[in-house]
């Protein structure tokens, strides 16, 4: 219990520094640019303490969740004191005021490479492919027939006699062997392959890759009674089993940094399908707020990511905590560059648009527009707030009630 709650409090204090980092990158670009930040604060509410360094007070809150970069005229509506209007944010260019407002996911996007290669170097990267996923054969196992639930569980873990040949065995098939056809049907995957099997029998052609050899092997298949969890049925069987990748890898610090970059890309493209398919997605957990089965798929909160965190530390998963919050990283930088008001990437687009706008009227022969009016647009601005606030809400109350568990 103790291991569970010092997890939490860890993927919790993670997340805390992540966001608070989040706003430093604001402070930094910001800064670099002479663009005036008035304060930098970590948490919100009542200040614990704050201290000032030049132009900006500096600080800690008490509820350690987030932060925020004060920066002197973000938008042209904000009130600017008559020394900060020269160096208020709306009169600089567009890509300085891109760099700042973008500088929190990049924080983001760099914390997440972080982990995953010191994850590398160290505990290894999670290996997508672990599993039987490719149709590479490890061993020869007994082609034995299992009547039973109880059958087939004692022969899970009984070797096969050393002086029993396996139809795979008799043919020739050798461990190591890739197989990418079974009967003239390709196969890509161990599932692929096993289908394919129990689906023939009797004298089979089986196409295989042995180092850079290509060689056709002929195996004669039989039909053996096998119990499939609901009753026994039979299937072709050659008596092999597969070779299991390991559920992670890992590289020294040169090899690491292209594994890094390669894993991270795959991260990526995994963040912006979980975002597409987010909205589909609560339906589930309203479901699951009502005792119905938590779908592992369905979004979660801050605290459902904290409790699986506190779930891997408990069982020693360390490399799932740390993975965990790589992902999140990389979550909350994708999604703070949606195109949405209050999100950065809301004041991005809104910046382009202007820029744009103005590009137009120029070629018009017109004088430049004046700033987007904030004001227009606060209705948008609220019903994504409420909408925000509301997934918030369910999400945070089916991870308390209806929680993601590890199996």
């Amino acid at each position: 219990m103790l291991a569970y709650i010092i997890g939490v409090v860890l993927f919790a204090l993670g997340i805390c520094v992540s966001v608070a980092l989040h706003e430093a990158g604001h402070m930094f670009t910001a800064k670099a640019f002479g663009m005036k930040v008035r304060r930098y604060f970590v948490g919100f509410g009542p200040t614990v303490f704050s201290w000032r360094r030049g132009e900006t007070e500096y600080g800690l809150k008490w509820i350690p969740l987030g932060g925020f970069c004060d920066i002197a005229g973000m938008t042209a509506l904000d009130e600017v004191t008559p020394d900060e209007a020269p160096r208020a944010m709306w009169r600089f260019k567009t890509w300085k005021r891109t760099v700042v407002m973008s500088a929190g996911s990049i924080t983001h996007f760099i914390l997440g490479f972080v982990v995953l290669y010191l994850m590398a170097v160290t505990m290894g990267l999670p290996n997508l492919n672990a599993g039987p996923t490719v149709p590479v054969l490890d061993s020869t196992s007994c082609a034995r027939p299992t009547l039973s639930k109880e059958q087939a569980e004692a022969q899970a873990n009984a070797p096969c006699p050393k002086e029993a040949l396996t139809p795979a065995a008799t043919a020739g098939l050798r461990p190591g062997d890739r197989v990418l056809a079974v009967g003239g049907k390709p196969v890509a995957t161990w599932d692929e392959m096993l289908t394919a099997v129990q689906a023939t029998s009797g004298k089979t052609v089986f196409e295989v890759q042995r180092g850079t050899q290509q060689l056709w092997l002929v195996v004669d298949v039989p039909k053996v009674p096998r119990w499939n969890g609901e009753n026994v049925k039979e299937v072709g069987m050659i008596g092999a089993s597969p070779k299991m990748e390991p559920p992670t890898v890992q590289y020294g610090p040169v090899a690491a940094v292209g594994a890094t970059v390669s894993f991270t890309g795959t991260m990526f493209a995994e963040t912006a399908q979980r975002l597409v398919q987010f909205p589909e997605r609560i339906p589930a957990v309203v479901t699951a707020i009502f005792g119905g089965e938590r779908d592992k798929d369905t979004p979660v909160s801050v605290v459902g990511a904290s409790r699986i965190g506190g779930e891997a530390v408990e069982r020693g998963i360390w490399v799932l905590f740390f993975f965990l919050l790589a992902s999140l990283n990389f979550f909350i930088g994708v999604f703070n560059l949606l195109p949405l008001l209050p999100l950065d990437g809301g004041h991005i687009a809104v910046v382009w648009y202007e820029r744009v706008r103005d590009w137009i009227r120029a070629r018009r022969g017109k004088a430049a527009g004046g700033p987007v009016d904030y004001t227009r647009l606060s209705g948008i601005t609220m019903v994504l707030v409420l909408i925000g606030g509301a997934v918030t809400l369910l999400t945070v109350t089916a991870d308390i009630v209806n929680p993601i568990r590890l199996q």
